[in-house]
């Protein structure tokens, strides 16, 4: 599947999903105040129908579609081009990308009525506004500052969180919102930082350039952030122009085309793995040849202009199709499940209510008694599942973290194969003069950085893939615990009214779960297939993040401090211990590697040992936050039930209710939340079309 689309096709159908949004967003806010006015009337008439949570869920959602985006990160080493493609994709050169500088804070890129660019700190700083020729100037560096920055493992501007520049372009007006991140190897803090955005974007466009394929630190980067995780991933290689440049002969069709098709055999095999859906090769619509400085010159020109034979028409194009026919698709169905939800349960609670309207005082008391037993039946559920919840916390938790107390352990037995490819040149006479010996122990020290984060990434992953495993069975442990809920609910209705209620407008299997349930499979979700990990993120539980906060940031940091701190110094005195001249350079690197192993293997064990109750901890909380958020759910369900009933009850103990002015009143109530459940269904149905 390809598709060419130029710029003009590419905003029009943006807009199309910002304006679906902004429907949608209207209708849940004229539900909104609907709902909420029938509650606060409903305290002068029959009582409240007990709709809070409704209430609630409408209202964040209505907020969520006004203020609706895509959010795109931007990721590539340094020198790449990333910013003169942005640039070429905004269609003016805002961002910095001369030939030296380089972007070194990382930015969001969203759109303002004025231009502005605000800088924020990690400490109590007050944020600092300032104009954009001035960012330019005060953040960013050239290239070999950059270099030794990162040779240091220093970052350019340490006390500085990230910078929001806003402008008032077509692009961003649209909804799309870009996080133009520093290169790679900036620091591996650094990194850590962009990691955290990851998970938190639609999508991410890596940035690479045709002259320099493939780079150990790329392959560092895909391998350790990307690789596996579920992400959607567009492979942009800068620069493709630039092979006929490089050409004896730039004219000889045969040498360019030999030359660019060796240069695609390269890329394919190390990209290949990353650009499969669903056991499905996408290779061809994730991976894309372009020139930003030839889109660029175009644009600044006319700004409508062409882009053939840059690349971008063919990179927007399957950009298009992912953000308006895969994702907006699947968040207008979201929006779609919460809209018939709410419909759902407001003519429950109406068909409920209307018969319970003739009854009197002493008959209403004795309905409500007995229904007690099922509403015990309920909690039941909630406390079974709750359990459920905490066992499979406690043994994941434990799992997790006695898997990398193992794994740590371990890596004392593959250290020699494994540190080979990350040891530097090592030679004497530069280790034993004073002048030279600090940049052997630094290139030391950042070859032990890049090894032991690289064996933390490849054992977080396999923690990922249980943790998306025992969550997947928590989903459709909700799914059975939800079906038996809503059999109770059912019984209870027919049991107060003396008839069976019907509590679904269609027979969709999505609608005859209840809205906890709905909530603990990730149904609203923002999520296209059945990935886990997003599905929950956009549910409103994001484990990923909870995690990354409690172990990466602080964990490997502290890991990687330590074991450098202890095994560089003996280190020193084994490598003194050689003499000069005595071995050769092999055998002088493997006598190396086999003092870095003594060092490290005695360490190892103290490391298993501290790390263990941290990762049990952030592990166990993500499930703790999980069943926090369920029982808050389904305890809020159960209350609204019973006030709902002592709610009518209360009111007939105080006056007489006219019923046929009730009957009025909550059948209008009914049918303005179904119009704008339909509105919005119709919404998505139009859109649908809109895309096709």
């Amino acid at each position: 599947m390809s598709y060419k689309v130029e710029t003009d096709r590419f905003l029009d159908d943006l807009e199309k999903v910002a304006q679906a949004r902004r429907e949608v967003a209207n209708s849940f806010n004229s539900m909104t105040e609907t709902l909420e006015k029938a509650e606060t009337e409903g305290k002068k008439y029959s009582g409240e129908l007990g709709l809070e949570r409704e209430i609630e869920d409408v209202k964040i959602a209505s907020n969520n579609y006004k203020k609706g985006v895509f959010r795109l990160l931007v990721l590539g080493d340094m020198k790449r081009g990333k910013s003169t493609f942005l640039n070429a994709l905004i269609g003016e050169n805002l961002l910095p990308s001369d030939v030296n500088p380089c972007t070194a804070v990382l930015t969001l890129l969203r759109y303002g009525s004025e231009k502005k660019v605000t800088v924020y700190f990690k400490d109590e700083k007050s944020p600092k506004e300032l104009d954009f020729k001035s960012f330019k100037k005060d953040y960013t560096i050239d290239s070999a500052e950059a270099k030794r920055l990162e040779q240091e493992k220093k970052q350019a501007f340490p006390d500085v969180d990230y910078a929001i520049v806003e402008y008032p372009l077509p692009l961003l007006e649209k909804g799309v919102e870009i996080v133009d991140s520093p290169g790679l190897n900036d620091t591996e803090a650094r990194n850590e930082l962009s990691l955290g955005y990851i998970n938190n974007c639609h999508a991410i466009l890596f940035v690479l350039r045709a002259s320099q394929p493939c780079t150990l630190g790329e392959r560092r980067y895909l391998e350790n952030y990307i690789k596996g995780r579920g992400l959607s991933v567009f492979f942009l290689i800068n620069a493709w122009d630039q092979v006929r440049e490089s050409l004896i002969d730039p004219d000889d069709t045969e040498e360019l085309e030999e030359a660019e098709d060796r240069l695609r055999r390269v890329f394919q095999a190390n990209l290949a793995e990353y650009c499969v859906l669903e056991e499905q090769d996408i290779y061809d619509e994730r991976v894309f040849e372009i020139s930003a400085i030839k889109a660029l010159r175009k644009r600044l020109k006319q700004p409508s202009a062409s882009l053939e034979g840059t690349g971008f028409p063919e990179f927007m194009g399957a950009l298009n199709t992912f953000l308006t026919k895969e994702r907006a698709v699947s968040e207008l169905r979201q929006a779609r499940i919460l809209a018939r939800q709410t419909s759902n349960r407001v003519r429950e609670a109406v068909s409920r209510r209307i018969p319970l309207l003739e009854q009197d005082v002493q008959q209403l008391r004795e309905k409500i008694s007995s229904v007690e037993p099922e509403f015990k039946n309920l909690t039941n559920i909630r406390d079974q599942f709750k359990e459920e919840i905490q066992n499979l916390g406690d043994s994941k938790a434990k799992a997790i973290a006695d898997s990398f107390r193992s794994y740590v352990l371990n890596l004392g037995n593959t250290f020699e194969s494994d540190f080979v490819r990350y040891q530097p040149e090592l030679k004497f006479m530069d280790f034993l003069s004073a002048s030279r010996r600090e940049a052997f122990e630094n290139a030391l020290k950042q070859a032990f950085e890049q090894y032991i984060n690289d064996k933390l990434s490849a054992w977080s992953l396999t923690a990922e893939k249980e943790m998306d495993s025992a969550f997947l069975l928590l989903a459709k442990s909700a799914e059975n615990y939800g079906s038996s809920y809503s059999k109770i609910t059912s019984l209870i209705n027919e049991k107060l009214t003396g008839n069976k209620v019907q509590t679904t407008g269609t027979s969709l299997p999505e609608d005859n779960s209840p809205a906890w349930a709905k909530w603990a499979m990730g149904l609203f979700s923002l999520a296209s297939g059945n990935y886990v990990g997003v599905a929950m993120a956009g549910a409103g539980f994001d484990w990923k993040n909870i995690l990354l906060n409690l172990i990466t940031v602080f964990g490997i940091s502290t890991i990687i401090g330590s074991v450098t701190g202890i095994v560089l110094g003996p280190l020193y005195l084994a490598l003194l211990g050689m003499g000069v001249g005595v071995l050769q350079a092999d055998q002088a690197r493997k006598e190396l590697i086999k003092a870095a192993k003594k060092e490290l293997v005695k360490y190892l064990p103290q490391v298993a040992q501290e790390q263990w109750q941290p990762i049990h901890d952030a592990v166990k909380e993500c499930f703790n936050v999980y069943e926090g958020e369920i029982s808050d759910r389904i305890n809020d369900d159960i209350n609204s039930r019973k006030a709902e009933l002592d709610n009518l009850l209360k009111q007939k103990e105080s006056y007489e209710i006219n019923r046929d002015n009730e009957l009025k009143r909550l059948k209008t109530i009914e049918s303005e939340v179904l119009s704008n459940s339909e509105k919005i269904q119709s919404v998505y149905n139009d859109f649908l079309k809109a895309v096709a």
